[in-house]
């Protein structure tokens, strides 16, 4: 207790509690001691807690009225001219029970709230373990959650607090165990309190488990050798070359994890793929797509030009026989013209059999350009790269002739380059065979960066002078529609329905 909390309980004439209807409650006996014998005592006894009720609102209309009335009762002292202290364990405005007080009372009487120590900052504390440390993101959340909603927001925050364990327990378990954070947690029962439990969460009994317990996955920082929680590292040329002369059996139980970045920064990351990234120890990628991955401390990071793709694969899977945590970083969805093709092909070596390889799925550059010109790709789509750098002009031609003929929407990657610059022109020619000079054509550049652009043209009217690297095109099927809305904004979409013949 703080010693404000102290002096308000010293100085009121009433003092209010909330408890089952056992009628113990956690927060008189941690304030006990500090009662006396002339205080009017108002136990605010809830009429259901877990257990179900015939209550004609069910559970919610049961402790909506208890609230309206338990606020009348104080309100009748306040009234009266007397002074009423709330307690509360923890902090009342945090998961506390008070706040259903505060919103009924508090614009009505004067109020003050004394802040608490919360059962997140003892667990710790009890733990001796940081919640966090320099730019780590600290999530509490409810065990009551579904379990697929606490599972992605595990694997995506660096540390996290799960409070309301009790029968939830065996949910937020299995969670852990599938965010990959169950190694990592820690099980604190009734903090600073008689009887006390601290272990590791794996090793819990799901039948011993109370309401009254959290758990904790800590900074992950504080466990970093000294000298290296501020920092993040860059390999060397020298260091790199030893990770891929690695020899000899594997020395640990390391992994690869080919991610995809989306097609731009943080806000395309998926919460899988966020939490991989936080995880690694290596981080090995084309330069572009590693700056935008946060920096973390303790990480090193290996970055390559963008055409050493099985270079980069070997690099990591030597990296992992050596026992480390990897990811491979790719933009967009790494299964698609991405790293996650050239890992698996070296992970299929003899030497790298044995090797963990998962690839995690991430948000292609044609959904993200579609998505920002409506719906193109509403149909059947076919997506192809315009790059004759490891096919043949002859290849993508065919099977550009193929996807127009089938009368399909298509997704164009790589469509020119300083080094490619006819191809978008030849491309726009074989589709006029098929394809009605108006068919709407979608130009998406740096879709999620500063310098995102979509523009709209017709087939005809398409300048390959336009296109970079750095475009995606989307060219419409016989049926796509081209619109502007009354607040001006052009949409394209194909229609799902397609018409018979």
């Amino acid at each position: 207790m703080t010693v404000r909390a102290v002096q308000v309980i010293a100085g009121a004439d009433v003092i209010a509690y909330h408890s089952a209807r056992h009628g113990r409650s956690i927060a008189r006996s941690i304030a006990a001691e500090h009662l006396r014998a002339d205080h009017i005592e108002e136990a605010l006894i809830y009429p259901v807690t877990t257990e179900s009720t015939d209550h004609p609102g069910g559970y919610r209309g049961a402790l909506d009225e208890f609230y309206e009335s338990a606020a009348a009762r104080l309100a009748a002292h306040l009234d009266a001219g007397r002074t009423v202290a709330v307690i509360s364990e923890g902090d009342p405005l945090f998961y506390g029970s008070y706040q259903h007080m505060h919103k009924r009372l508090a614009h009505r009487y004067p109020t003050e709230v004394i802040p608490g120590v919360t059962s997140v900052s003892a667990a710790a504390a009890r733990l001796g373990k940081p919640l966090a440390e320099a730019d780590e993101v600290l999530t509490i959340l409810p065990g009551t959650l579904p379990e697929e909603e606490l599972t992605a927001r595990l694997a995506s925050t660096d540390t996290a607090v799960v409070m309301k364990l009790g029968r939830t327990f065996p949910t937020v378990r299995r969670a852990m165990e599938r965010s990959g954070r169950l190694p990592e947690a820690h099980y604190v029962e009734r903090a600073t309190m008689t009887g006390e439990r601290t272990e590791k969460l794996a090793d819990i009994d799901a039948e011993t488990v109370p309401y009254f317990s959290v758990s904790v996955v800590p900074s992950r920082i504080a466990d970093l050798p000294p000298g290296t929680a501020t920092s993040t590292e860059t390999a060397t040329t020298a260091e790199t070359a030893t990770a891929t002369t690695t020899t000899g059996e594997p020395s640990g139980h390391g992994e690869v994890v080919v991610v995809g970045t989306g097609p731009a920064g943080p806000l395309w990351l998926t919460p899988e793929s966020r939490g991989a990234l936080a995880a690694a120890e290596d981080l090995v990628g084309y330069t572009t797509y590693l700056d935008r991955v946060p920096l973390r401390p303790g990480q090193r990071r290996h970055a390559s030009d963008n055409k050493v793709e099985s270079e980069r694969a070997e690099l990591a899977l030597d990296l992992a026989r050596r026992g480390r945590r990897v990811a491979v970083v790719s933009g967009g969805d790494p299964g698609i013209f991405a790293m996650a093709t050239a890992v698996l092909e070296v992970a299929c070596q003899a030497p790298y059999r044995a090797i963990p390889v998962r690839v995690l799925p991430g948000v292609t550059a044609a959904n993200a350009a579609a998505a920002r010109a409506g719906a193109p790709l509403g149909h059947d789509y076919a997506v192809i790269s315009l790059s004759d750098r490891l096919k043949p002009w002859e290849v993508i031609a065919e099977r550009l002739h193929a996807a127009a003929g089938a009368d399909l929407a298509l997704a164009l990657y790589n469509p020119g380059s300083r080094s490619r610059t006819w191809q978008v022109g030849k491309a726009r020619e074989l589709l006029l065979e098929h394809r009605a000079p108006d068919t709407p054509v979608i130009l998406a550049r740096d879709i999620g960066g500063p310098e995102e652009s979509v523009r709209t043209v017709h087939l005809a009217d398409l300048d390959p002078h336009q296109v970079d690297m750095r475009t995606l095109l989307i060219v419409g099927s016989s049926q796509t529609q081209a619109a502007r809305r009354d607040d001006g904004t052009q949409v394209v979409w194909t229609p799902r329905r397609y018409p018979e013949k």
